[in-house]
């Protein structure tokens, strides 16, 4: 029996017809024998189809929803070429229990194992189900079969649903187009654009975590460094106090049995104090060597002050120069002229320099 006659049988709802098509006549036409006129508008469309595909079956089949729900559904199955060098399409279609209102269920069906379909596909899914903007939009009366297959032509001549050596997307070449085609590429290249940006986020959250657990590491290596700085103040505080307490100790030892003088540095006093000269010459080199080292420290902080700019090179001239040549030489003369005058009284002779 032939499709046209199938059709006959089913919108008429005759029980002479094939015995294959009773349970459709019987079953499948229940939801819409309360409404002749959609009855009429089934056969209409599914004519048209026909017409045009001649090459597509039209059964009925038992269709489970997602629900678990199952119900005799008509379906169109057949194949269509996009184009002689891609392989055919393969895909079947159910007319939903409340079509025309409710929009027909679609899906790829890959056969063939060559032709496995497409995983990033923007309106088939892994699994087959077709979701094209059609579908998503479908309104009754202005969505039909005919159209709907015709749409999914066009779709898949420019990204086709199944791999295959050369598959490769075209909606990015610019023509001119319908509204119906426009929104069909700007809904694939939105596709597109969306897994390679979502490719590109998941390359710098990966970058992100990698630096992360990098951070992570050097945050433990500098809790550990101030860890170890930690413990190394606490054991400085600790030989501090002990030291502290040494010291307590040394400085009550040297009230009892030291030297005064030794002891007066300690407590504060000027350090020259704790040195004392055995007799008048020691005590005259020491005094003229700590003048001479005066000199020479205020000669280098004036040399210092002229580098930093805080004095005038005019008065570095006039006042470090004098000094420098005259001061120093002043003291040794005069340290000379005692420590000679020492010796002859003492009856060491001259030291001649």
């Amino acid at each position: 029996m032939d499709n046209n006659h199938k059709i006959e049988n089913i919108v008429t709802g005759s029980t002479n017809s094939h015995a294959d098509f009773t349970p459709l006549s019987r079953n499948v036409l229940s939801f819409v024998a309360c409404d002749p006129n959609q009855k009429w508008l089934i056969r209409k469309q599914l004519l048209s189809l026909l017409q045009n595909y001649p090459s597509f079956n039209l059964s009925n089949d038992t269709f489970t929803h997602n629900d678990g729900t199952a119900v005799n559904l008509f379906k169109v199955s057949g194949c269509f070429h996009v184009s002689q060098s891609t392989p055919p399409i393969h895909f079947t279609l159910w007319l939903h229990e409340n079509y025309p209102s409710m929009a027909p269920m679609a899906f790829i069906v890959s056969s063939n194992s060559m032709y496995p379909i497409r995983q990033n596909h923007p309106f088939v899914s892994p699994c087959g189900t077709i979701t094209t903007p059609y579908l998503q939009t479908w309104s009754y009366p202005g969505y039909n079969l005919n159209d709907l297959v015709h749409n999914l032509v066009q779709i898949f001549s420019h990204d086709h649903p199944l791999i295959y050596y050369s598959t490769e997307s075209s909606f990015t070449r610019t023509s001119l187009v319908s509204k119906r085609e426009a929104l069909d590429r700007f809904s694939g290249m939105l596709h597109y654009d969306m897994g390679a940006l979502q490719a590109r986020t998941e390359e710098e959250t990966e970058a992100l975590l990698t630096i992360q657990v990098e951070l992570k590491n050097r945050a433990r290596v500098i809790r550990n460094i101030v860890s170890g700085l930690d413990d190394e103040r606490k054991k400085l505080k600790e030989t501090v106090v002990e030291l502290a307490g040494k010291a307590d100790v040394l400085t009550n030892w040297l009230k009892v049995n030291g030297d005064p003088k030794a002891i007066g540095v300690i407590l504060g006093d000027r350090v020259e104090d704790a040195f004392e000269a055995i007799d008048a010459e020691s005590k005259a080199e020491l005094e003229g060597s700590a003048a001479d080292e005066a000199i020479e420290d205020v000669i280098y902080a004036l040399d210092k002050a002229l580098e930093r700019g805080v004095v005038s090179f005019d008065s570095y001239i006039r006042q470090p120069v004098n000094i420098s040549q005259r001061w120093p030489m002043t003291f040794r003369r005069k340290s000379g002229e005692v420590l000679a005058e020492l010796r002859r009284s003492s009856g060491v002779p001259a030291v001649i320099r």
